[in-house]
């Protein structure tokens, strides 16, 4: 079992349990899945960056990424349905825990000039997004292997419809919110 999991069932929700007036422990929120993208502007012209990226986010979550591709045709893009864009991985069960307490603990901190994370990126539906500028604040990213620095995205999905109850959850796992 993953130490954040045993952490959650262990330590978080009894806290939470009592801290937000919840009767019974299936009430209190969990994280559901973690969604990790990266989009690729660069991988219209060159199918390559598409590729790398896949690879970088393999690394980094220890689950194969899927390569996305474009909905919409966008002429001022040169951009057409179904062409390769990105890659994106989700993540659920030990893996997401994993890779929550990697965010967490290691690369979060490593983030230059990092002050902490807004409360104001909820989405009103429980869930949590941020954006990361530079992939290689993750430890499994080595910087020769890489040409190219792109932005990744992280959103936190969790069980709940409330954004109180899902910044109470961020909390208790020390997300490190700004103050």
């Amino acid at each position: 079992m993953a130490r954040l999991r045993d952490y959650y069932l262990k330590k978080i929700v009894p806290q939470l349990k009592s801290d937000l007036g919840l009767s019974n422990s299936l009430q209190v929120p969990a994280l559901k899945k973690i969604v990790l993208n990266m989009g690729v502007g660069e991988g219209i012209a060159d199918s390559k960056y598409i590729k790398q990226a896949q690879e970088e986010l393999t690394m980094i979550s220890g689950q194969k990424a899927i390569a996305t591709t474009a909905k919409k045709s966008v002429a001022a893009f040169k951009l057409r349905q179904g062409q390769k864009i990105g890659a994106m991985v989700t993540l659920r069960g030990n893996r997401m825990y994993e890779f929550f307490d990697r965010l967490i603990n290691i690369a979060l901190p490593r983030v230059r000039d990092f002050r902490g994370l807004s409360k104001k990126s909820f989405d009103g539906k429980g869930n949590y997004s941020l954006g990361i500028k530079e992939q290689i604040v993750f430890w499994e990213v080595s910087m020769s292997n890489i040409e190219n620095i792109h932005g990744l995205d992280v959103t936190v999905v969790t069980n709940t419809n409330n954004d109180v109850y899902a910044a109470a959850l961020l909390k208790a796992f020390n997300f490190p919110f700004v103050s």
